[in-house]
């Protein structure tokens, strides 16, 4: 209604400006009083058309409806024309609005825990590095090494080494407590072996001798221990499997000793003990990737390609077996 009574003044007072040049007066009255009339006619437009714009056009303000008014008082005539037939159609002939197809959310915070979760964990753990480098939240990196609770240990220790380097103090306290935590259940497994080690006899005393080798060789695989610690550590898991083999332990312990004795540069004995686990029993397919890396570590590249290739088909289609097929093959 408003609007109506704007339209209907700036409609008078326009009129009234362009009689006023018709008027038997002297030009320089003249002149103002038809600027006078245009500018009240042009401030009465675009006051009615601001007032019928959509909200999103009537802002910022000023610019909006000085817009309009500046069309209006700078091109007498044509530009309030020019804004009645640029608005109205507009605001009684809208156009259709098209059926939206997608909606626009916020980016969802980390979960505690992963939602779905998939059997091999190897390539998932990018993102939560991703999250500990670049979050600017100190939250969503908390979350990130929550997270980490459902992930291989594996997989897991190398995301909170990263995180013990993080700026928040909650971040590194938090990191720092899950590794401990790790480890003491290790050392912990490996305090009662050895305490069942000193009671124990004939088999046993193998078996017991192999539990304590990958117990110790746990932490130096899952890289908990580093420097003299893991050279210690190394030394332990060695002396205790090779007492397993004297004893006679299963043939899965020729298979960890080559995987000590390779961590220790030790390429040759390494050899020799998957020679031996392959006289035990142990299927091939299982020693060659071992193999390879060993004839990798030597600089024999010729002989990675050659016992690659006695890997099963399906196999080399799977990782991570499947990038060494692109590169080697």
């Amino acid at each position: 209604m408003i609007s109506k009574w704007l339209f209907s003044g700036a409609f008078v007072f326009e009129l009234g400006s362009w009689g006023a040049l018709f008027q038997e007066m002297p030009i320089g009255a003249a002149a103002l009083l038809f600027v006078s009339a245009h500018g009240i006619s042009s401030v009465l437009l675009a006051a009615g058309v601001w007032l019928l714009l959509p909200n999103r056009y009537k802002f910022p303000l000023p610019w909006s409806p000085l817009f309009i008014f500046s069309l209006s008082f700078f091109v007498p005539v044509l530009g309030a024309i020019g804004v009645a037939i640029a608005v109205f159609p507009a605001l009684y002939m809208p156009r259709t609005q098209k059926e939206q197809a997608w909606d626009a959310i916020g980016v969802p915070d980390l979960p505690f825990r992963p939602q779905e979760r998939s059997r091999d964990l190897m390539f998932q753990d990018g993102g939560l590095q991703d999250v500990l480098r670049h979050a600017p939240s100190a939250q969503k990196r908390v979350s990130a090494l929550f997270a980490t609770r459902r992930m291989p240990s594996k997989d897991s220790i190398p995301i909170l080494k990263l995180a013990l380097r993080d700026p928040a103090d909650d971040v590194r306290l938090l990191a720092y407590s899950m590794l401990d935590r790790q480890e003491s259940e290790i050392n912990h497994r490996i305090q009662v072996s050895l305490q069942q080690l000193a009671d124990a006899t004939g088999a046993h005393k193998a078996a017991v001798h192999a539990t304590l080798a990958r117990w110790y060789w746990e932490l130096a695989y899952l890289g908990l221990a580093q420097g003299s610690v893991l050279e210690h550590v190394l030394k332990q898991a060695r002396e205790h499997v090779n007492s397993a083999l004297a004893q006679g332990a299963g043939d899965d312990s020729h298979l960890l000793a080559a995987r000590i004795s390779m961590e220790m540069g030790d390429l040759e004995g390494a050899d020799q003990h998957l020679l031996d686990a392959q006289a035990a029993g142990i299927d091939l397919e299982k020693l060659l990737p071992f193999m390879a890396e060993i004839a990798f570590s030597r600089g024999d590249y010729t002989a990675i390609a050659q016992l690659l290739r006695q890997l099963p088909e399906d196999m080399l289609t799977r990782p991570p077996f499947a990038a060494l097929a692109r590169y080697w093959l």
